[in-house]
Formats: C-alpha cells, structure tokens, sequence
C-alpha cells in the first residue's frame, strides 16, 4: 500500500511537470506582440514583414501553410478586407497602440492570449468546430 502511494505520488509530480514544461514556452507568444512563435526563424521573419508591406493576402497564405500547416488563424482572416485589418492592427500593437489593436482583434475574432480568447483553438494550429 505503502509503495502504490509513493509510486502514483511520483506519477503525479511528474505528470504537472510535463504539462508546466510543454504548455509554456508554447502559449508564451500568444497574443503578445513582443514574443515570437514556435515557427519563427529570421527567414520567415522577413518573408512575413514583405507579406505585411505588400498586404498580400495570398501570399500570407501561402506562407502560413507552408509545410504542411493549418493554423486557426486562417479561419478568422479569410479575406483580403480581414488580412487589411490583422494588418492594421499589428502595426498598432508595434507602435504601442495594444488597445486599439485589441479591439481590432476582438472584431476578427482572435484571442487576446492568457485565454481570452473563444476556446475554440486546439494548440495544434487546427480548429475544433
């Protein structure tokens, strides 16, 4: 009895480790414009500041799914008139404007990060709807 105790004590010690460590660095740059997500390199960096300069949507796109991946984002910036506003108000949140741009994002539908945002998000890029 003595031993099931310590062993599922040590199950669960290590099970909230695991989830503290893997669920961190992940969420970190969610809805913080002064953090960079798990896919950011310096290329990618400057392909994305080209695409937000020409405001081209398909190439945004594009970049976004290259590899393979399918973030949620795309569902809620669907148009050239919804990328125009994701634009607008990442230039906001650089030049220190973070409320505007939020409310800019709420109208889009994305998270503010820390959870606010509608829960739909799996953490995987896909959407559960």
């Amino acid at each position: 009895m003595k031993n099931k105790l310590i062993v599922l004590g040590t199950l669960a010690v290590a099970l909230l480790g695991v989830i503290a460590f893997t669920t961190k660095d992940a969420d970190a740059y969610r809805g913080d414009y002064t953090q960079v997500g798990p896919n950011h390199t310096q290329e990618r960096e400057a392909q994305m500041e080209e695409v937000f300069e020409s405001k081209d949507y398909k190439a945004w796109v594009t970049l976004m799914t290259q590899d393979g991946r399918n973030p949620g984002v795309l569902e809620k910036i669907d148009s050239q008139e919804d990328f125009n506003s994701f634009i607008q108000a990442r230039e906001l949140a650089l030049s220190g404007k973070t409320q505007e741009a939020n409310a800019i994002r709420e109208e889009l539908g994305l998270g503010q990060g820390q959870g606010r945002g509608n829960g739909q998000g799996m953490r995987d890029g896909s959407c559960n709807r």
